[in-house]
């Protein structure tokens, strides 16, 4: 019960922020921007200390670790990777090229 309250209060501040981000349009975007960034600062952090909250930040921060262990190609083999694709789309587009003139070739022969 207590998760959910929190959880509203969060949604609510961030309304609240959003409905005034728009209806005081006569002062500073940098203020109002300054303003609607600590409010949503402030509902992420209320929204943080529900079991919700902490089931994504862990989830973040396990989906931070997988991405350290990434080994990211070299440049070397990102180019020879992109050659060997645009062969390929080439080689093939040659291929249906052939196919689709064969057929054509075919349909104007039953045809005439």
């Amino acid at each position: 019960m207590a998760d959910n309250i929190k959880l509203i209060v969060a949604v609510v501040l961030m309304m609240a922020a959003i409905a005034l981000f728009y209806t005081y349009s006569e002062y500073s975007t940098l203020l109002r921007v300054l303003g609607l960034l600590a409010t949503a600062g402030i509902s992420l952090f209320i929204a943080s200390k529900t079991a919700i909250g902490s089931t994504v930040l862990s989830y973040i921060g396990d989906t931070n670790v997988e991405v350290r262990k990434v080994v990211w190609p070299t440049r070397q083999e990102t180019l020879q990777t992109t050659l060997v694709v645009i062969l390929m789309v080439i080689m093939v587009a040659l291929m249906l090229w052939g196919i689709d003139s064969l057929l054509g070739w075919g349909v104007r022969a039953l045809t005439l």
